[in-house]
């Protein structure tokens, strides 16, 4: 490191001396880069892009070189960089636009953006990486051996690092390293060997692509949920980029997607690099990972780059046993929260040095980096885990259709279940359905049943009251006997979550803090939620009764009442304890929460969806899409009605949720959804945000926010730790005003050093 006396006759470099820096402040007013001078000697280290050290108000903090540039607007003098951490460019010019984007969109700060799309450093990792050319194992973190603060960029709770499976660790290949450039040349020269095609057929494509003159250039309107303009849908109501048809010399060997009415078309506009958007109703028994592969075959086929997001790390061993088959080895990495910090910045390394076309992943590798982004994918967008919950935000959707319409690239969202904001895409032609017709829907799709239907009451008059009702009971046997398993979904996990008194129906609370009781076993004492206390003496406050009932039952309680039920056959579980990937084709039944359904070989003989109450009645906006997506999602793992397969829903036959269930037509209940929250001025047909804290900090913050005309203010309402909620809504036409007003009130409060903080949400993923 250079003396201090070496540092006062540092020199600025001859071009482009002024850096801009996105420095780590967590400040609202001081959201905007920073200008420093470049010192001569870190000129060809110092690119867009890398790691830096700056002093910033007397100390010495991390940032992000966003550019260099040949002067600054600032009339004072300026500081020069105290030092480049390392040369590796681990901002991609493409994210740090996609970046400022979402920050902006959502009334965040860029650098807490930063923080999810690039993982913390790991100085060894990066030098190990570019020396071999099959990275190891790495599951144990390889620790740092330089010096405190001095190559290590500080890791915080906000960062969102980034994994890959153990299959593609060989992706990372060879690659000069950021410890090994010495020049710049060498560098441009690395970096444009990296962004080529690795394979001549990709290349002959590319070509092929080239020489075409006959695609459209595609036109602008108002956008339903991306930057506020996205492509119209050209004559005839195809969006732009995506004509119909099908291509006899594309998805031979494809015939899960041409039983879509537009599914080759789509894959022919992902080979021919057009910027085709879809909204995929997925056919109930659809092998959806290899379609997606196959989708990103195509792209890569195309010369471009992929970026896949799915909800949990079971979607993502699906998706990435899918494309290890459809692209081989060492063509894609798949990016999770499952492997040490080592690992995951060695395969982070591997997307951003551009070595692979393709990068899978949970929900932080919707910043994955990839050369030449052509598609975007995201699986059951409707899923909780795809809203990250960390500061400021943002839905892994929402990321994703921004930098699809910032890079002019594909998209697809995807899923059994279709979402109000899936479903207004369609509705304002930015995207076009896939989905397949009614015949082919028919043969895939199995027989689904209520059990509170008029012809159940006749021969079950307990139907619609009872939890287990005989419609359920002989589905159940008659599937075992045929040897299939049978799934039961049940919302509740535990034995009984929720008693109450035997006698006068009082819910069950704990003497000491007013807790919810629960059993957690049949010969368990009641146990509080709360605080964990046992009340094995409880006695009813309202009647003094000492005898209780169950409230809601859980999937221990069930699992144990099938037991005794089918004594025959094998009861098992898959929840929060212990998740099951698949079950074999034998006669079984599987209890399971939603989201930890597994598969079964060849599908289940019979799906049953138990207590639709305790999913249709929460105080939810989501409720009724949330409830249809749990129950398709489940349903869909039935085989074909052809085949013996039934789902049996117990609820009444006539609520809305139940009739979409029974003719699988999700289609037809987000437009319903959608068309309801219009009337009611609810998301996505409006924007809503919420303020979050003290009510003296919420009363301050909203006197000093500058709100459109059109804002709506409703609350306040109690919130966690005594604090308090308002919700603001306004037309769709006016978030970006919205999120500028609400950021701007934020460095107001930050600049006059408030004490008390506020919570900023743009579009809650719960408003009750």
């Amino acid at each position: 490191m250079a003396t201090k006396g070496g540092r006062s006759e540092r020199v600025p470099a001859e071009r482009l001396p002024v850096a801009r820096v996105c420095v780590d402040v967590p400040l609202a007013h001081l959201d905007r880069p920073f200008d420093y001078l470049v010192p001569a000697a870190d000129d060809e280290a110092a690119q867009p892009g890398v790691r830096v050290r700056v002093r910033f108000a007397g100390q010495l903090i991390s940032g992000f070189l966003l550019e260099r540039a040949e002067s600054s607007p600032h009339g004072g003098k300026l500081a020069y960089l105290d030092r480049v951490v390392s040369p590796e460019r681990v901002l991609d010019p493409e994210i740090a636009r996609a970046a400022r984007a979402v920050a902006d969109r959502y009334a965040g700060n860029l650098y807490d953006v930063l923080r999810l799309a690039v993982p913390p450093r790991h100085a060894r990792v990066e030098g190990q990486a570019s020396k071999t050319p099959e990275s190891p194992s790495g599951d144990e973190p390889v620790e740092d051996t330089t010096a405190e603060g001095e190559d290590v960029a500080p890791a915080s709770a906000d960062a969102a690092p980034l994994s890959a499976d153990g299959a593609t660790a060989q992706a990372n290949g060879k690659h000069t390293g950021a410890g090994q450039a010495t020049d710049a040349e060498a560098e441009r020269a690395a970096q444009t060997r990296a962004e080529q095609a690795t394979d001549a057929e990709a290349e002959r494509a590319a070509q092929t692509r080239a020489e075409q003159a006959t695609h459209a250039a595609p036109q602008h309107v108002a956008h339903a949920g991306v930057k506020s303009a996205a492509h119209a849908a050209p004559a005839g109501g195809t969006p732009a980029g995506f004509e119909g048809g099908a291509d006899p010399a594309v998805g031979e060997g494809s015939d899960g997607w041409g039983n879509y009415v537009a599914g080759r078309a789509f894959l022919r506009a992902l080979a021919e690099g057009r910027n085709a958007r879809a909204v995929w109703a997925a056919l109930p028994g659809e092998e959806w990972a290899s379609r997606i592969a196959e989708a990103a075959e195509a792209t890569v086929r195309g010369g471009r780059g992929v970026v896949i997001v799915v909800a949990d790390a079971r979607d993502l061993d699906r998706v990435d046993r899918a494309l290890g088959r459809a692209l081989g080895p060492g063509r894609h990495v798949a990016l999770n929260a499952a492997l040490g910090p080592a690992e995951r910045y060695r395969r982070f390394l591997a997307a951003s040095r551009h070595q692979v076309p393709v990068v899978a992943g949970t929900r932080a590798a919707m910043w994955a980096p990839v050369a030449k982004l052509g598609l975007v994918v995201i699986w059951d967008d409707g899923d909780d885990l795809h809203a990250e919950p960390r500061s400021p935000y943002p839905h892994a959707r929402e990321v994703l259709l921004t930098r699809a319409q910032l890079a002019d690239c594909a998209a697809l969202v995807g899923g059994f279940a279709r979402t109000g904001e899936g479903q207004l895409l369609l509705e304002t032609g930015w995207a076009r359905e896939i989905s397949a017709a009614r015949d082919v829907l028919r043969r895939h799709a199995p027989a689904i049943a209520p059990t509170g239907d008029d012809p159940q009451m006749a021969r079950d008059p307990a139907a619609a009251t009872a939890r287990l009702p005989s419609l359920v009971w002989e589905t159940a046997r008659q599937a075992l006997k045929t040897g299939a398993p049978v799934l039961v979904q049940v919302p509740r996990r535990g034995y009984l979550p929720s008693i109450a008194c035997n006698d006068c129906r009082t819910p069950a609370r704990c003497p000491q803090c007013s807790g919810p009781l629960g059993l957690h076993g049949a010969r368990e004492v009641p146990t509080c939620h709360w605080c964990g206390r046992a009340a094995a003496a409880y006695a009813c406050p309202a009647c003094g009764g000492r005898r209780l009932r169950a409230s809601i039952t859980g999937a221990k309680r069930t699992a144990e009442e099938l037991g005794r039920a089918f004594p025959g056959s094998p009861v098992r579980t898959s929840g929060r304890d212990e998740i099951l990937d698949t079950v074999p084709a034998e006669p079984a039944v599987v209890v399971a929460t939603p989201g930890a359904e597994p598969a079964a070989d060849g599908g289940y003989g019979a799906v049953l969806l138990l207590d639709a109450w305790a999913l249709l009645t929460r105080s939810d906006l989501r409720a009724a899409e949330e409830t249809m997506r749990r129950w398709l999602n489940a349903a869909a793992l039935a085989r074909p009605a052809a085949a013996g397969g039934r789902v049996v829903v117990v609820a009444d036959g006539s609520l809305a949720p139940v009739q979409a269930l029974i003719r699988w037509d999700p289609a037809w209940f987000a437009a319903r959804e959608l068309t309801e929250r219009r009337e009611l001025s609810f998301p996505p047909a409006s924007r809503m945000a919420s303020v979050t804290g003290k009510a003296e900090a919420v009363a301050d913050f909203l006197d000093i926010a500058k709100l459109p005309p059109d804002t709506e203010l409703l609350g306040p309402v109690p919130a966690a730790e005594e604090q308090e909620r308002m919700l603001l809504r306004v037309p769709r036409s006016q978030l970006a005003p919205l999120a500028r007003a609400l950021h701007e009130a934020a460095a107001v409060r930050s600049a006059k050093k408030a004490p008390l903080t506020v919570r900023i949400e743009i579009d809650p993923s719960a408003l009750f």
